[in-house]
């Protein structure tokens, strides 16, 4: 199983524009699959991080409020787009446009994640960036993390009802 103790590097990793990084994960978000791509740019052989909680991609400059978005939406059956920056083995970071659909059993229960990642643009990023400096921000000022995540997805919604939009128009208008 990976390592969780790895720190921010500050270098980024890159991708190129023709390139799907795929993975799933089971109910618990535990991956179960992960093409070359995912591999190669997350850093890690497939041996460690099958098993491994997706969540150790996490990296600790993204705010919990998308996240909490994403599984309420997936959870729900739903499928979401999201910009994602992640942190490879070692600490290094790469930014991702995610699909995520729920994968269904012959049944219709939710069995588990589907996710497709793109490279998005410099731009894509470069906005995305300002927004989630500002919920994560939000975030870290309250002493108390739920409290905190449940600020920053107040502000979230309160910013797109100030704009008039919905998350899914406003992700693909960035």
């Amino acid at each position: 199983m990976a390592k969780y103790d790895f720190k921010p590097t500050g270098r980024e990793r890159t991708f190129g524009e023709d390139e799907v990084i795929v993975s799933k994960t089971d109910t618990k978000g535990r991956i179960t699959y992960g093409n070359e791509v995912f591999l190669k740019i997350s850093g890690y052989p497939e041996n460690e991080i099958v098993g491994a909680p997706h969540s150790i991609l996490r990296h600790p400059h993204m705010p919990r409020c998308v996240f909490r978005l994403l599984w309420n939406r997936i959870e729900a059956g739903d499928e979401i787009f999201a910009y994602v920056m992640n942190m490879a083995s070692g600490g290094d970071h790469y930014w991702v446009f995610a699909h995520v659909t729920p994968t269904f059993g012959e049944d219709g229960k939710i069995v588990g994640y589907h996710s497709n990642r793109r490279k998005p643009s410099q731009a894509q990023i470069q906005t995305i960036s300002a927004l989630y400096k500002t919920l994560l921000d939000i975030e870290e000022r309250n002493p108390d993390r739920k409290a905190g995540m449940e600020q920053s997805y107040e502000h979230l919604n309160a910013l797109l009802k100030s704009k008039g939009v919905g998350y899914d128009e406003f992700i693909f208008s960035v």
